[in-house]
């Protein structure tokens, strides 16, 4: 492990040049404190070089391949924190997280690769945990809003009843937002994947995916059709993020120490307009797996889609926005804990830079209480990620306070 003080650098923005990573940097650019030693890195140096100058910063720039063990481990030396956008992370993410594993060198990412993150849990946890690594996967849209939803609301269900709630329904919607080609190519990498495997596929259907040896979760909640959702008050239909987000949760929860209880119930959906709109979104969540299965029709649709680097424009992202709504139930009370978590952002891009932002930021600079390990956003930051993106314009509002 390399100590702090001979580090030359306190965080490297990485894969600054794709569509996100320009995202990230200029967050960074927005918000970094004085002070911060940081720096723009990714594996072209003129690329960099031009978001720099179009940026009108005066930092470093860390050039490397994502796939040279050496290089990656380089940069780990000389850095405490890396915020990496550089994805599909499958691809270009695994000699990355083993050098900051080994250096100690603190991590964040935007990854909603299940198969990835259970790869990086099994290669490189006891090896985070040894040095004081905290490597810490999803920090965007998937799964911030719901991980640290669901610490904040238990937090607030102890402080008003002495006790977490037992349940918790999470319902998505309304929000708009685009999609950019890193995103597609991790879903099509991931489709890929899975059909001529059958572990993998196990491995995606498993809500404990991310929690290997912990005790079995609950039931989890299945189905297409449109289902009236009394909490929400309205129709739902199943959410295309929520075995991600729920083996993250998980995750979080067998870290914690099943700190609300073996039994406890969540479930995650899109709460949708009417009933119309949760049938159509049923639908869709159901055909849509099932036709990207089909490696010729995946490429056809492929050739429609953002490729890596393309995303929402300026103006797309602007109208993008997200509202989202965690109901939970304690035992023996008739009032609900209710949080609403929203942001006038476009969720996967705007919002998310701000979020891993904040978590990269939060890594190089806050006094966290956690030591390493392959880390959850709850389980990593708690109190002090809610805070920071409460200042950042996301809000997390609790009905009642």
């Amino acid at each position: 492990m390399i100590r702090d003080d001979a580090r030359e650098l306190d965080l490297v923005a990485w894969g600054a040049t794709g569509y996100t990573g320009r995202l990230l940097a200029a967050a960074l650019a927005e918000a970094a404190p004085p002070g911060l030693r940081w720096a723009l890195g990714g594996r072209d140096a003129e690329r960099l070089e031009r978001l720099r100058d179009a940026l009108g910063l005066d930092v470093a720039l860390e050039v490397g391949d994502a796939r040279d063990p050496q290089a990656m481990a380089r940069l780990a030396a000389r850095t405490r924190v890396v915020a990496s956008t550089a994805g599909p992370y499958a691809r270009h993410g695994s000699d990355l997280v083993a050098a900051c594993a080994a250096a100690g060198t603190h991590y964040a990412d935007l990854t909603g690769e299940v198969v990835w993150m259970r790869r990086m849990i099994d290669a490189h946890n006891d090896a985070a945990t040894a040095s004081g690594a905290k490597v810490v996967h999803a920090c965007g849209f998937e799964s911030v809003p719901s991980d640290l939803g669901l610490w904040w609301l238990q937090r607030v269900a102890v402080e008003r009843h002495g006790r977490p709630c037992g349940s918790v329904v999470h319902g998505f919607g309304p929000m708009a937002g685009g999609v950019s080609g890193g995103t597609v190519a991790s879903g099509m990498d991931l489709a890929g994947e899975a059909l001529p495997d059958p572990a993998v596929r196990r491995l995606l259907a498993d809500p404990d995916a991310l929690a290997p040896g912990a005790a079995p979760s609950a039931a989890v909640r299945r189905g297409a059709w449109p289902r009236w959702e009394r909490d929400l008050g309205g129709w739902t239909a199943p959410f295309f993020m929520a075995r991600v987000n729920g083996a993250v949760l998980r995750r979080t929860r067998a870290l914690l120490g099943e700190p609300w209880g073996a039994g406890f119930r969540y479930h995650e959906c899109w709460h949708a307009r009417g009933w119309a709109e949760a049938a159509a979104v049923g639908l869709g969540s159901t055909l849509g797996p099932a036709l990207l299965s089909v490696g010729p029709l995946r490429r056809w649709v492929g050739r429609w889609l953002p490729r890596p680097g393309e995303g929402p424009s300026a103006e797309a992202r602007a109208r993008g926005y997200f509202r989202t709504t965690l109901v939970g139930r304690v035992d023996g009370v008739d009032a609900p804990v209710v949080v609403r978590i929203s942001c006038d952002l476009d969720p996967g891009y705007g919002a998310t830079a701000l979020m891993l932002r904040e978590a990269a930021l939060s890594l190089a600079s806050d006094d966290l209480a956690r030591g390493g390990g392959v880390l959850t956003p709850a389980a990593a930051f708690g109190d002090r990620l809610v805070a920071r993106l409460r200042r950042a314009g996301i809000r997390f509002d609790v009905e009642g306070a």
